[in-house]
């Protein structure tokens, strides 16, 4: 009767320990399981080693490692990083230039080689960072030490390109890539920069005057061809009006002998004294001064050596034109009273 009990009590205390076993190598396996699952994230890898060597990279996404035995040495981010710097340099004629510029980097590339060199070459990043930025800064002070300052503002791209020159194959030594470089702002000290405004403001009155002075020249220039064309164009109206003034004094004339050659043969052969048409014309005349003259007195000489004096003159009696100046006077000689010599 006894034995039985004791029979369950042994079944129920094996059953217990059966249980603990069970629950403690599930606990085991739960934790073995969850240690031994890496999520890597996207854009990262994850160096593995095995007792402090190097063993493998982790690429992104779900991976395995043996738990206490692999262990996750570092993380390492492929994407692009940027960092700012601010330096100063000096010019070959002892000027400050203070730099203030962007550097944007990256991992070369997945290999694990490129992998290595960026997991092992430095101790940390701190270490890497400052290697990067004083091997910048002493690469650019190099550079801006053998030129003079008033070079360094045109000379943005050269900086840039003897930077990558000379980084580019010591940055893949240590599993890097220079992605892009740029100098945002270079400036001089105050004293300097006051000075290259005075330069500048000097050029640009120079320009102003310069080009002042060029409008003035163009703007005479062209008023003198204007009134040089002007003159020759009143000089040719003025000769092309005295041509034509000389033809009409031409022709009157041409005309006013023709009309007396034919009144003194008209005369001549209606057996008339000639002396008729000098009368008329003298009259005519004496009128012709009355009317248009300026004077107050006409004095006339009634003599036979006044009369001829009078014929020579009838002969260009056309010049004779409104008469004299104001109180001046004319002699005029009458000629003699027809048929009488």
């Amino acid at each position: 009767m006894d034995s039985v009990p004791y029979t369950e009590s042994i079944f129920c205390l094996n059953y217990l320990t059966c249980m603990s076993f069970l629950a403690i190598f599930f606990l085991l396996a739960v934790i073995i399981v969850y240690l031994s699952v890496v999520i890597v994230q996207q854009g990262t890898v994850a160096v593995i080693t095995i007792f402090g060597k190097y063993a493998r990279v982790m690429t992104p996404g779900l991976n395995f490692k043996i738990p206490f035995i692999e262990f996750i040495y570092r993380r390492i981010s492929i994407q692009n990083r940027s960092v700012e710097l601010a330096f100063q340099a000096i010019t070959a004629d002892q000027a400050n230039v203070n730099f203030k510029a962007m550097l944007v980097y990256s991992v070369l590339n997945q290999g694990e080689e490129t992998i290595k060199n960026v997991a092992f070459k430095f101790i940390d990043e701190a270490s890497f960072m400052q290697a990067l930025i004083r091997t910048i800064e002493g690469s650019i002070r190099s550079f801006v030490a053998t030129k003079r300052q008033s070079e360094i503002l045109a000379l943005r791209s050269e900086i840039i390109e003897h930077v990558k020159s000379q980084l580019d194959v010591l940055l893949e030594t240590w599993g890097y890539h220079l992605t892009d470089l740029q100098l945002n702002d270079i400036a001089f000290d105050e004293v300097i920069m006051r000075s290259m405004a005075q330069v500048v403001a000097s050029s640009n009155l120079k320009a102003a005057a310069e080009n002042e002075g060029q409008a003035l020249l163009i703007t005479k220039t062209k008023a003198a061809e204007a009134e040089g064309n002007a003159i020759q164009i009143s000089a040719e109206a003025e000769k092309k009006a005295s041509q034509l003034r000389g033809q009409g004094v031409a022709l009157f004339r041409e005309e006013v002998a023709k009309g007396m050659a034919e009144s003194a043969k008209v005369m001549t052969e209606a057996k008339l004294d000639a002396s008729l048409i000098l009368f008329s014309i003298w009259t005519e005349a004496i009128k012709h001064f009355a009317e248009n003259g300026k004077g107050n007195v006409i004095f006339l000489d009634g003599s036979t050596e006044g009369m001829e004096k009078t014929m020579k003159q009838m002969l260009a009696v056309e010049t004779m034109n409104t008469g004299a100046g104001a109180g001046s006077s004319s002699i005029i000689t009458p000629p003699p009273a027809p048929g009488k010599r």
